[in-house]
């Protein structure tokens, strides 16, 4: 490498991390994990990325899709945050780790393409939404409930919007117009960083976060200390049932596995419990959504006491001698009998720092197949974001980007990272436009980026305890807004309505059944396959009649008299396999039916690619039929290897030599000639200027 190459990798390193350590922060929290998390992600597996993959400007790392499906995917079976939140997230990376890499090794890299471009923009489209929109609460500083229902929760959020906290609001505010300023008026500068510093600086001269912990007995309101102990108390059944859930499931696993018939029926008694608790895990997590909802709209008023601790009033209960007094404090949580409240906003808080330790990744082998959709559908959706992203930057540096080399890539580094505590990682569009822009020469670019997230893990967490929540929270917004496109939804309307119908209900089914983002797509996927599978079973067939400009075309759309009553061309635009052979039958008795005097069926057959042995088959029963009613069944146009196939079959024996064409015009003349009484103009060619059928 040159001097030069080195310098310029050396400057693109250090301004990618610039913006890959915030966006990291804040993809973590989007994943449901604590935001130390997003950094440990941006440093092995983004080393691992860089050495394997095939694009040198590709920047692997946390992204915002894949962060949303993560917490998705896993909040049905843990508590975000908790122990086995963080132990499902490192065992999902592996998951999708292993998906990619398998794909790659066994060059399928193609299997992207089953994700249609309608369904891809409506997929994006949606998630953008949802992942922007989860971010709103923490713009207005209120609670976002996480339940079964996303709408639902954005529902909640908005009918919060009259307890948003001001100084959480003009932190947000601050950020976006800063950001969004210098991107418009100095788009050299790294307008994130200079979000963050300043931000962190103002929060912790402001003592922004502002919070205390109190006994439950400082609590003076007996309502709101009755619902605070019900929260506590649901709160700790939760832990318990989710555990005692794992239990039975893992008991119930290594009981049939090990066992004899006797074994296996134990097992589904062990089972039989698992709804009881399900039910009960649903209706403790409705009681926690909304006591803690409840308790957050009410404001307490502090009041010091003489010779003891504070106390804590509902504002509108507080005793009227001192209505005036103390200080006002929203609640925050509650835990083991102590109460946590907050009269400021939200802040990262503790970072741990230090580098991951290596371990092996903890896999709860009873919920692998319950992992597997979500994982397969990250796997595809990572792994196109990516190869989209390496070709964007191919096409100017003139790069050859191969697909299965960075499923290769993509994998290694998701499988490397979960033995250093990283969560579910892809190419990253933003932090690669960054490094293109910036110059970036060969895939060192990305080393040194994640050697500045060292450096950072090492020397520089204390000093971002103090970031508000709000910043983090707009930093996503901005990135994932940026990701919505209405123009190729219109444009595809242009095209292919259907395709882009199926982009618009993958849109709508991915909004609609989030949190689980992941079957929006599964159904755009399905609707792509069976419409696929319909246009192959049923292709374009039409009885053709000549145009006034000299062009073949279709007798029903262009309103056109037959070129003859004793010849019927019939044009076949698809390829003769077990899927179409009963619509090519039809077709072909449509058009005699039509045309009961015909004495020949002319099959313009330029577009048949390939011939299965059903096509075949179907060939000769329908030759063989027409024969019976003295009609004959003739071929234009039909490529080599289709004619080859059907003259080893013996099918050009059946038919005759003298009924297969060369092309189409060549088959009208002789069956002109042959039948007489054909339409003035049919033997005519059209012009050189004219396009063909």
């Amino acid at each position: 490498m040159t001097r030069n190459g080195l310098r310029a990798d050396l400057v693109a390193g250090i301004t990618v991390a610039l913006v890959l350590v915030p966006q990291s922060m804040a993809y973590a929290q989007l994943a449901g994990l604590p935001v130390v998390y997003g950094l440990y992600s941006s440093f092995i597996p983004v080393i691992i990325a860089s050495l394997w993959g095939s694009s040198s400007q590709l920047h692997t790392g946390p992204v915002a899709m894949l962060s949303l499906m993560s917490a998705a995917a896993l909040i049905p079976l843990a508590n975000p945050g908790s122990a086995s939140f963080i132990e499902l997230s490192i065992m999902l990376a592996l998951m999708v780790g292993v998906l990619r890499l398998l794909l790659g090794l066994l060059s399928l890299g193609a299997i992207v393409n089953m994700l249609s471009s309608p369904v891809i923009v409506g997929f994006t489209n949606a998630a953008a939404l949802i992942i922007g929109l989860s971010q709103l609460s923490k713009v207005l500083g209120v609670p976002f409930p996480r339940t079964e229902s996303y709408l639902a929760d954005l529902w909640r959020v908005l009918r919060q919007v009259s307890d948003t906290h001001l100084p959480t609001l003009a932190f947000a505010l601050g950020t976006w117009l800063l950001i969004a300023g210098l991107r418009r008026y100095r788009p050299s500068l790294p307008g994130v960083l200079f979000a963050v510093i300043l931000a962190t600086l103002a929060s912790a001269f402001i003592s922004f976060e502002n919070k205390t912990t109190v006994k439950s007995i400082q609590i003076a309101d007996p309502v709101l200390l009755s619902k605070m102990i019900k929260l506590d108390s649901a709160q700790k059944r939760m832990e318990e049932i989710t555990t005692e859930l794992a239990s039975l499931s893992r008991h119930a696993d290594v009981v049939e596995r090990d066992g004899d018939l006797t074994a296996v029926a134990g097992a589904a008694e062990v089972r039989s419990g698992i709804p009881a608790l399900e039910f009960e895990q649903a209706q403790k997590k409705r009681e926690m959504i909304q006591l803690g909802l409840e308790l957050h709209h009410l404001k307490l008023r502090e009041v010091e006491q003489p010779d003891s601790e504070a106390l804590y009033f509902a504002e509108d209960n507080t005793p009227d001698t001192r209505a005036e007094q103390g200080k006002i404090w929203r609640f925050q949580g509650v835990s083991d009998g102590k109460v946590t409240l907050s009269a400021g906003g939200d802040v990262v808080g503790i970072i741990p720092a230090g580098l991951p330790s290596f371990q092996t990744p903890v896999v709860q082998w009873d919920l692998v197949l319950a992992l597997l959709p979500a994982a397969l559908v990250m796997a595809l959706i990572g792994f196109m974001e990516a190869t989209s992203i390496s070709k964007a930057i191919a096409t100017d540096t003139g790069e050859r980007v191969s697909a299965n080399k960075e499923l290769i890539g993509q994998g290694l580094a998701n499988i490397a990272g979960s033995f250093f505590s990283a969560f579910t990682v892809s190419g990253s569009f933003s932090r690669s436009a960054v490094a293109a822009r910036s110059g970036a020469k060969t895939g060192l670019f990305a080393i040194i980026s994640a050697l500045a997230v060292v450096l950072v893990l090492l020397f520089f967490t204390e000093y971002l305890y103090h970031l508000p929540q709000a910043v983090l929270a707009v930093i996503v917004m901005m990135a994932v807004f940026s990701l919505i496109r209405i123009k190729p939804l219109v444009q595809a309307w242009k095209v292919d309505k259907v395709g882009a119908l199926t982009g618009v209900i993958t849109f709508v089914a991915t909004l609609v059944m989030a949190p689980a983002i992941a079957n929006g797509i599964l159904i755009g996927v399905g609707l792509t396959i069976l419409i696929c599978l319909v246009r192959t079973m049923k292709p374009r067939a039409d009885i053709v009649s000549r145009k006034p400009d000299g062009t073949l075309g279709g007798i029903q759309a262009n309103n056109l008299t037959p070129i003859s009553e004793h010849f019927v061309p019939v044009r076949f635009d698809g390829s003769l396999t077990f899927v179409n052979v009963a619509y090519f039958e039809d077709i072909i008795l449509e058009a005699l039916s039509d045309f009961p005097k015909a004495r020949a069926i002319l099959v313009v057959g330029s577009a048949i690619n390939e011939i299965d042995a059903s096509g075949e088959e179907k060939v000769r029963e329908v030759a063989e039929r027409l024969q019976q009613r003295g009609v004959k069944l003739m071929f234009s146009g039909l490529k080599h290897q289709v004619r080859r196939l059907l003259e080893r079959a013996g099918v050009v024996e059946l038919l005759g030599r003298e009924a297969f064409f060369p092309d189409k015009e060549t088959a009208l003349r002789s069956l002109c000639m042959t039948y007489g009484e054909c339409t003035e103009g049919s033997t005519r060619q059209p012009r050189l200027n004219e396009a063909p059928s």
